[in-house]
């Protein structure tokens, strides 16, 4: 069995309803406290909270942007909509934002969900068992696309032929696929088989546990070690009771979660991320060692 592995911390700042320079100063900050590892953006064409026809930022350009002004931490969407992007295209997407970054890429991918989003822009939802199913050829697509030459695949909904996607990503064999998702099923099944991280969303600590739980049992039908799946959980951020949020997290450390992605929320209070450090990340690596 492999060792199970270190905690792990980053912030979010979902890009809406607030501005790229306000977002950019907290990556900036974020970028300069090694305890944070890892910052993350989401994959919406409006707000998913508050007044949807608010400003919202599209994900895979601010990240690009972001990916180019970063220096040390890791980068992702938390998590792409498989629906919004043919997987052809969206391998040439992510490969790119690695090579900006020189490597820094987490590839967060899910099956998508937005249903205003989907009907306000004609894109194609379908029934939850295809949306998954088509998810799951994504992510060979996507994998191939990222480790051979000119790949050929004959998938049920997806087909590529001498598909080369060049440069390749900096990171080898391919970035780290951050899958997004909790359907037991089909979605747990294909964390098992892609995943190098899985993210619950949100949910009880009782879900986490028994989402792991699930996913442990789908690692063992293929013979793959849990272990080597990071389990990841978002966590709200309270500015005024950062005690609050330093409990929270501790509670899913209990339950066997060690990544964690705090969740900012504009307007962004002045020393945040700083404050979040010392009194979040920093007490809670001190005491799980």
């Amino acid at each position: 069995m492999t060792a199970k592995k270190p905690l792990s911390f980053g912030i979010k700042t979902a890009p809406q309803h607030t501005t790229y320079e306000d977002m950019l100063a907290i990556w900036l900050a974020a970028d300069a406290e090694p305890a944070l590892e890892h910052a993350w953006l989401f994959d919406h064409f409006m707000p998913i909270v508050g007044d949807y026809k608010g400003p919202c930022l599209e994900g895979w350009s601010l990240l690009s942007a972001f990916a180019a002004l970063t220096k040390r931490i890791r980068i992702g969407l938390m998590v792409t909509g498989n629906t919004y992007r043919h997987p052809a295209v969206l391998a040439n997407i992510g490969a790119t934002v690695d090579v900006i970054s020189n490597g820094r890429l987490d590839f967060g991918i899910g099956a998508g969900w937005n249903e205003r989003e989907h009907s306000s822009y004609g894109i194609p939802l379908y029934t939850t068992g295809e949306r998954i199913r088509r998810f799951g050829e994504a992510c060979e697509v996507i994998r191939q696309m990222w480790t051979e030459e000119a790949p050929t695949f004959e998938g049920r909904y997806y087909q590529i032929k001498e598909a080369y996607c060049e440069p390749k990503p900096v990171q080898k064999p391919y970035p780290p696929f951050v899958i997004g998702g909790s359907g037991e099923k089909l979605t747990l099944r294909i964390v098992a088989q892609y995943a190098d991280i899985w993210n619950m969303a949100g949910g009880s600590i009782d879900d986490f546990k028994h989402k792991s739980a699930v996913l442990d049992e789908h690692c063992a039908a293929i013979g793959r070690d849990p272990n080597t799946i990071s389990r990841s959980i978002q966590i709200p951020i309270t500015p005024n009771d950062l005690a609050q949020t330093r409990e929270l997290t501790q509670q899913f450390i209990d339950a066997g979660a060690n990544h964690f992605i705090l969740n900012l929320r504009p307007p962004f209070p002045e020393g945040i991320v700083r404050r979040l450090v010392s009194e979040v990340v920093e007490p809670l690596k001190a005491a799980n060692q």
